[in-house]
């Protein structure tokens, strides 16, 4: 897939709209890095300054250009807010498998069930339009949040990178390692979160 084809997916739910980030919409994040920097700690690119959330867009930006990933910048209709960023990277178009990560939300979005739409929306995109075979998930290994939220997608844990990456605050993390399989999405995986989705909130 050509990354100008990249740059133009658009994805969304009743809720949520997913658009590829631009480097003007560091405008519309910025305010997250000076309020709430707390919500970047297991981050390894930390934009917690407004100067870092500038260079984390630019970055992410120039990620999809590249054609083997997608920034997208995540839109809440129903409060008209932006409310973080995800990003399917690592696309392999030949062994049909990329990974799901670079997520964060604005702390009032935590607990909203927003993470589910934005999950059901990259994972429906990798497995039913783009066809590819394997989504994985890489998270901080201390991270237990964001380990949880992604083994109620369905998603298995395949083991554990020791003394994986280097912190930005000095010092070395483990990351483990999940993911989800096509047949696992068709058998079982989609139809498990459009229930937790629905459970949360009545309409899609």
């Amino acid at each position: 897939m050509h990354s100008n084809a990249l740059s133009e997916i658009q994805l969304e739910t009743n809720s949520v709209l997913l658009r590829p980030l631009q480097a003007n919409d560091n405008q519309y994040l910025q305010h997250y890095a000076t309020d709430s920097p707390e919500i970047f700690t297991y981050l390894l690119a930390q934009p917690n300054t407004a100067e870092a959330m500038k260079s984390y867009v630019e970055q992410a930006v120039t990620s999809t250009q590249s054609g083997n990933s997608i920034a997208f910048i995540v839109y809440h209709k129903t409060t008209q807010e932006y409310a973080g960023c995800t990003r399917l990277y690592d696309i392999d178009f030949e062994h049909k498998n990329l990974q799901i990560g670079y997520t964060w939300y604005g702390k009032k979005f935590w607990g909203t069930g927003i993470n589910k739409h934005c999950k059901y929306l990259l994972l429906h995109h990798a497995f039913e339009t783009m066809q590819f075979e394997r989504v994985g998930f890489r998270a901080d290994a201390r991270n237990e949040r964001s380990i949880a939220a992604i083994k109620s997608l369905g998603c298995q844990v395949e083991g554990v990178l020791r003394s994986h990456m280097y912190l930005p605050q000095g010092g070395r993390r483990d990351s483990i390692l999940l993911s989800m399989l096509k047949h696992e999405w068709f058998s079982h995986c989609k139809t498990n979160l459009l229930a937790q989705i629905h459970a949360k909130q009545s309409t899609f």
